[in-house]
């Protein structure tokens, strides 16, 4: 049984994740009045961070934790590959989308390297995410 509720789990976390990554990067051209709005550097900051640390409270699995953040790293370096077809999501343009592109990028995998390091080098918790404040055995 414990199988098949991290199976559902790591489901969820990876069309979760998928889902936000594209959204995220369809945001990445996002202007108000011709100026660029960064929408999804914030969002992929704080959506790697929360879906890692969701996943980890909700599955008690750290393996079904780690997943959102292997799915946004893995859209989000399709989006910047050219397609044999010719397309491509994460262009290059001027200096300001360069740059808004590049940011995306960079934030997106320092927060979820951030939240992955975070999650291994924590404690275990148990499935309801309550670990014991002194290290010690229950």
């Amino acid at each position: 049984m414990r199988g098949l509720q991290l199976a559902g789990w790591a489901v969820a976390a990876v069309v979760v994740a998928a889902w936000l990554a594209l959204v995220e990067v369809f945001w990445l051209p996002l202007r108000v009045g011709g100026v660029p709005v960064p929408l999804s550097l914030v969002a992929a900051v704080f959506g790697n961070v929360v879906l890692v640390d969701t996943a980890r409270r909700l599955s008690g699995s750290r393996l079904v934790a780690v997943l959102p953040a292997l799915v946004w790293l893995g859209i989000a370096l399709a989006a910047g590959s050219r397609r044999p077809e010719g397309d491509l999501l994460i262009t290059g343009g001027n200096a300001v989308t360069q740059l808004v592109n590049l940011g995306f990028l960079l934030v997106g995998v320092i927060a979820a390297a951030f939240a992955v390091g975070r999650l291994l080098g924590g404690p275990p918790v148990s499935r309801a995410g309550a670990g014991t404040s002194s290290g010690a055995a229950r």
